[in-house]
């Protein structure tokens, strides 16, 4: 009896460590941090993805030239920085404000040369993020934009216009992605009061390489149905981006030209940031 006292105790004492222990609510999950910064860059394409709720995103070209010949002129622009800011209102709505503070579009033919400097025109944007599968594979957005003309002729155009573009952004697997973003937009006439319809569309390839580095190929196509002539342009675009951490993304990028109509080149050096 006096050796089953203590051993009764001992099981006892072992049964309600045990219920303790079982009864003890798991672990919380640990906090993954804030998501990877998502942007629009590099290439023409749209991103789905929208700025997280409350952050700010600033997303710039650092260098910008645009080199172009047609009918015996040579037109070439340089933007100096053409920063994009953007504020999450929510989980699937950011508000977006472009402008490019300094531009030089500097034109030549036969009769000599003109250069014109200045601000370009005003982009403000909502992006609204319509669908995104449960699997994260498929995201889809809509794009509206309106421009204010605070550039000055010959920078742009001195007239209000608009539209929308649509991104849909494919993660194939692991490594690959596809994006198109077709853009219907109102322009206006060449000559008159009048609008007209513009459409453009990309189809953008996007593959992940070790070190957080993605390239990215694209093909970019635009009608402009301008009742004075209808002008058709086409670009092969490639870019690369770096991912620094989860806030700052580096890129580069050329763009060139696939018929008389486009410029020849466009090349650029850029920026994201979130914070």
């Amino acid at each position: 009896m006096r050796l089953a006292l203590p051993l009764i105790a001992a099981m006892a004492f072992s049964g309600e460590a045990f219920a303790q222990q079982a009864a003890a609510p798991a672990a919380p999950p640990a906090d993954p941090g804030p998501s990877a910064i998502c942007a629009d860059r590099p290439t023409k394409s749209y991103a789905a993805c929208t700025a997280d709720p409350g952050s700010f995103q600033l997303e710039t070209d650092l260098f910008n030239g645009t080199f172009q010949r047609q009918d015996g002129v040579t037109t070439d622009t340089w933007l100096y920085t053409n920063p994009t800011l953007k504020y999450g209102l929510t989980k699937t709505l950011d508000v977006e404000a472009n402008i490019a503070p300094y531009v030089t579009v500097r034109t030549h033919d036969a009769s000599g040369s003109q250069t014109i400097d200045g601000v370009g025109d005003l982009y403000l944007r909502l992006k609204d993020q319509i669908y995104a599968s449960a699997d994260g594979t498929t995201q889809i957005a809509l794009v509206p934009y309106v421009k204010a003309p605070t550039a000055r002729m010959g920078i742009g155009n001195g007239a209000w216009e608009g539209g929308m573009a649509m991104p849909i952004n494919l993660k194939l697997d692991d490594k690959w992605t596809l994006t198109l973003s077709p853009e219907v937009d109102a322009f206006k006439d060449s000559t008159g009061d009048g609008r007209h319809a513009n459409t453009a569309q990309t189809i953008n390839i996007g593959y992940s390489l070790p070190a957080d580095f993605t390239v990215y190929g694209e093909l970019w196509s635009d009608w402009n149905f301008d009742p004075a002539r209808t002008i058709n342009q086409a670009s092969l675009d490639f870019g690369v981006a770096k991912l620094i951490g989860k806030t700052l993304q580096l890129d580069c990028g050329v763009n060139i030209g696939l018929n008389d109509k486009t410029p020849g080149a466009q090349a650029y050096v850029g920026i994201s940031k979130k914070w």
